[in-house]
């Protein structure tokens, strides 16, 4: 179970609303709107804690603040999230704020002219500095600025499954599951051993974004927390990379994981051993006997210094809000100690914020179940920030479905190519 929302071409969706509306991307972008105070609307995810806790915050805020209410509703339904916003965008009908921004889809917002430079709000890069510390720096567009808040993360680590690990006569408290040579020996005594059909089962499928729960997070911890585009150039074809992807093809070709999209969650129905997961995993898999662990590299690598993917959602603020004085403080307001802290509570997922552990001792005392996440929160490696991030992901995938999940030719080759696509993409106009 993956909670990541499926995303078409924004810019298409994009393109296709201009031409029904006739509308540029919102108004208001001035400097007085980012002075006007009074009402605002804002839109939150749709799952069940998210909502809660939007309500909440809300209510909260409504109440000292009677001449600039806040309305809060759930992101309007359609095909994705990132539709929606796109759309909404080309015909000026965007909310003041919206806490389910994709950090790969900021910069095509922001060439959409939809967001806001926060940094132009008066200590704006102070307050997101010292709240998100080190990990904010990803965060800022190639101009230097802040165009979406970094809110929070789903950091993924691999949940395995015990009962199945003590069936196939491995050690269900110690796992070898640290280096890949480990990693991929475990997972052939699982499925020859009868234990489990697939030792893991990441999707298959043809997404852009499904390169985060599989080659990403692996290649985080392999690098050293290298992003994929660095200095304008696809990363992916050095050594790390290489030994990622190798590493992937081996599991695909040993029939250690499925090819096709499994038609249900696979770890929750027993299909497969593992699974890498965000904290959001927690409550969902209580009933299951697990242990979890960092995503493996190729030697082996402290906990401490392995790095993952966030799985980030953030806060974006956007140009047709007339009242963005208001729309600032009520960020700053949504993403302080308190409501942080309420987050955490509510939903499990982790405020991008710094010292997580102690700052909120109490929760992870009575949590130990999150610690592990927690920690894994200084240490990660989202999306590159770009108006073609997309575009790149989707290269990336194209060539990960025919030479990794399929097996198709020679992967060196192939993964050189790749990178020289994404770097071509990656400058495009």
């Amino acid at each position: 179970m993956q909670r990541r929302t499926k995303i078409a071409t924004v810019a298409a969706l994009a393109m296709a609303a201009l031409t029904l509306t006739g509308c540029s991307g919102g108004s208001g972008s001035g400097s007085d709107a980012t002075k006007s105070h009074g009402p605002i609307k804002i839109w939150y995810s749709n799952n069940a804690q998210e909502i809660q806790w939007g309500k909440a915050v809300v209510a909260s805020w409504n109440k000292s603040h009677p001449d600039e209410k806040v309305t809060g509703q759930e992101v309007p339904a359609g095909k994705t999230t990132e539709e929606v916003i796109g759309a909404a965008i080309t015909a000026g009908t965007t909310p003041c704020l919206v806490y389910n921004n994709l950090p790969a889809a900021t910069g095509q917002f922001q060439k959409q002219g939809g967001l806001v430079d926060l940094s132009k709000f008066p200590g704006a890069n102070s307050y997101i500095e010292s709240r998100s510390g080190a990990s904010a720096k990803q965060y800022k567009s190639s101009d230097g600025d802040f165009y979406q808040m970094p809110w929070k993360a789903n950091p993924v680590m691999i949940f395995y499954n015990k009962d199945m690990f003590q069936k196939a006569g491995l050690d269900p408290d110690q796992p070898k599951l640290s280096t890949y040579s480990d990693f991929l020996a475990t997972a052939k005594q699982l499925t020859s051993s009868g234990a489990a059909q697939y030792a893991i089962y990441p999707a298959p499928t043809s997404e852009f974004f499904q390169p985060n729960f599989d080659f990403l997070p692996l290649y985080a911890a392999e690098s050293k927390g290298k992003s994929i585009i660095e200095d304008g150039k696809a990363t992916v074809d050095d050594q790390a990379g290489y030994d990622v992807a190798s590493f992937w093809k081996t599991i695909y070709a040993e029939g250690l994981a499925g090819k096709e999209q499994s038609q249900n969650d696979a770890f929750a129905t027993g299909k497969s051993a593992m699974a890498i997961v965000g904290p959001w995993a927690v409550p969902v898999y209580k009933k299951i006997n697990r242990g979890s662990v960092p995503v493996p590299t190729k030697n082996g690598m402290s906990a401490a210094q392995t790095y993952t993917f966030p799985d980030a959602k953030n806060i974006g603020m956007y140009t047709s809000c007339k009242n963005q004085g208001t729309a600032w403080d009520f960020l700053k307001y949504s993403t302080s100690k308190a409501q942080d802290q309420r987050l955490l509570e509510i939903t499990g997922q982790m405020p991008i914020r710094t010292d997580l552990q102690k700052t909120f001792p109490d929760f992870f005392q009575k949590n130990p179940a999150y610690k592990q996440f927690a920690d894994q929160t200084d240490r990660t490696v989202d999306d590159p920030t770009g108006p073609n991030t997309i575009a790149v992901l989707q290269d990336f995938r194209d060539f990960y479905e025919k030479a990794v999940i399929s097996g198709q030719g020679d992967l060196k080759s192939q993964l050189a190519a790749a990178a020289k696509t994404m770097t071509t993409d990656w400058a495009k106009k």
